[in-house]
Formats: structure tokens, C-alpha cells, sequence
């Protein structure tokens, strides 16, 4: 089975939007883009298509620190990190292999197309 970027990006943005752990580690990865000046301030100076964009970095920069000091966020939290991070889908996308990001989304997609009852 052929995998399409369009599937590609609809099965990212919709682990990062539902799957918790997906939710988390992708908050974690695209905060280490940041640089150590923009991490420290909470902000995005560089124009360099990584790491938080302008107006989610010191909010998410925020929800890090917490994820990263106590371990686990609250309910609420993670209803803001799931709103937030599909749109980081394509920075999420170059972190993982090609070829086993097409294999989670072949087995994504069999998943879906198997009956309830089969």
C-alpha cells in the first residue's frame, strides 16, 4: 500500500492531538529547537522555521518547564498541548525515518480499515 504525504500529515497531527505520549515528547523535541537564548526567555527571536513559533513559545515554553520538572501536566494542560502541537506536525515529521514513519502509517491505516468485528 502506497502511504501520501497528505496521510503522512493527517496521521502526525492526529497522534499530536490525541495520543499523550506522541503529545509530549513532540512539546519536549520542538522546545530543545529552540536556541538556549530563546529557551531561557521563553520566546522566539530567530526566523528559522524551528522550535515554537512567536506566539506559542512562551506559553508552551511554560507547559515544558512543568512537563519537564514534575513529570506530568494537568488535564487542562494537555488539552492545550494537543489544541497546540499538530501544527509542529512537519517539524515532528523530519525527526522520524521515512521508512518506519510509513510503516506507523501503513499500520494505521490497516487498523482503521479492519471491521469492529473482525
Amino acid at each position: 500500500m502506497k502511504v501520501t504525504q497528505a496521510q503522512i500529515k493527517n496521521f502526525l497531527k492526529k497522534q499530536l492531538s490525541t495520543n499523550e505520549a506522541w503529545a509530549l515528547r513532540a512539546l519536549v523535541r520542538i522546545h530543545e529547537f529552540q536556541t538556549m537564548d530563546e529557551q531561557a526567555a521563553g520566546v522566539t527571536r530567530e526566523a528559522n522555521s524551528v522550535g515554537f513559533s512567536g506566539c506559542d513559545a512562551e506559553f508552551l515554553t511554560s507547559l515544558t518547564r512543568q512537563y519537564l520538572t514534575r513529570g506530568s501536566l494537568s488535564q487542562k494542560q494537555m488539552g492545550f498541548v494537543f489544541k497546540k502541537m499538530p501544527r509542529y506536525w512537519g517539524q515532528i515529521k523530519g525527526l522520524i525515518p521515512e521508512d518506519q514513519l510509513v510503516a506507523l502509517v501503513g499500520a494505521d491505516q490497516a487498523k482503521a480499515a479492519t471491521p469492529v468485528n473482525a
